[in-house]
């Protein structure tokens, strides 16, 4: 498993760098993050909010971390959840505005989550993996990235040593991932849209497509295509979401193109059926409805047609069995 070190964190001829040049790095990046969120750039908002200050960004936090759930999670893909169950915490506020977003509730109320430092996330996250956790997933982590490096350094010296997921929606600037680098083992972004124009409807961010383009290029840099262990739990590498949506198919088949040609055709897809109207949706008609059993099919079809063979594939009676529901 990759951790701080394992690739930036050695010296020529393979030496590692020693103890003290380590907690310089992490120092220096922490430095590089509260300057960039003093009038704050850290996503491509560039809201230019003083959250050091306390004035909160687009995202609706200021510089501290706030924590609107944990625990283990069963709903994720099979290769994170297993029979051990992935670590989530979810963090509130977010940087993007989508109108059908699921989590609306956490996503937009940053007054939802209890705010706290990075020691305390980091025992959080070292609670969770004495419970025996898979991973730590990270949702929505974007906003507080810089507190978050901190507490990743802290609970790693403290004996964190599953897997770490940073689960975002692609909104990123590859400026602030590479503050990331070697604290990351999987990357688990969103694919959402390829147009300007939707992205700017249904986003709030016309310019999402290129952003999350460069971003996912980025995070395959880091780490490469996903690995998994001899018990088949994801253990390093990039996988990427996408939910389907009703009658955007198009958009589909050009974030299925790009990542078998531009990323990899390794690539571990995710394509989600689980669409509905929620939160403003009902207000924009062509997708106040579900997603069609032939429309997920027919996306499955164009993942294969582009040569994507790595897709998540469900098994819904056996996360029945684990949550103990049915005969």
């Amino acid at each position: 498993m990759r951790t701080l070190g394992d690739d930036n964190g050695k010296m020529e001829g393979g030496r590692e760098k020693d103890l003290p040049a380590r907690q310089k790095e992490i120092r220096m990046r922490n430095e590089a993050g509260k300057e960039a969120m003093s009038a704050c750039v850290l996503c491509p908002r560039a809201c230019g909010s003083d959250r050091v200050a306390g004035r909160p960004g687009f995202c609706g936090l200021d510089s501290r971390i706030r924590v609107a759930s944990c625990g283990l999670h069963w709903g994720e893909e099979s290769v994170l959840v297993g029979e051990k169950g992935s670590g989530a915490i979810f963090f509130s506020g977010c940087n993007l505005g989508c109108v059908f977003c699921q989590n609306w509730e956490i996503s937009t109320d940053p007054d939802s989550g209890a705010p706290l430092c990075p020691e305390e996330l980091a025992d959080i996250m070292l609670g969770l993996q004495e419970q025996g956790c898979a991973n730590i997933n990270l949702v929505t982590p974007t906003p507080v990235l810089v507190p978050l490096i901190a507490a990743l350094e802290e609970a790693r010296k403290k004996g964190l040593s599953v897997p770490v997921v940073y689960n975002t929606s692609a909104y990123e600037r590859v400026e602030s991932l590479r503050m990331l680098d070697g604290l990351i083992d999987i990357y688990m972004p969103d694919a959402k849209l390829w147009s300007r124009k939707r992205a700017g409807k249904y986003l709030g961010a016309a310019d999402y497509p290129a952003v999350m383009r460069a971003a996912i290029l980025e995070m395959h840099r880091q780490v490469g295509d996903l690995v998994l262990d001899g018990q088949g739990y994801a253990r390093r590498g990039l996988l990427v979401r996408h939910l389907v949506m009703p009658g955007l198919l198009d958009e589909t088949e050009k974030i299925l193109g790009f990542l078998a040609g531009r990323i990899s055709r390794q690539t571990y897809v995710n394509l989600m059926d689980q669409y509905r109207p929620c939160h403003r949706a009902r207000g924009f008609p062509e997708i106040d409805r579900g997603l069609r059993a032939e429309e997920f099919a027919q996306a499955r079809r164009l993942a294969r047609r582009h040569g994507l063979e790595r897709l998540e594939e469900r098994d819904l009676s056996r996360l029945l069995a684990l949550l103990g529901v049915g005969a």
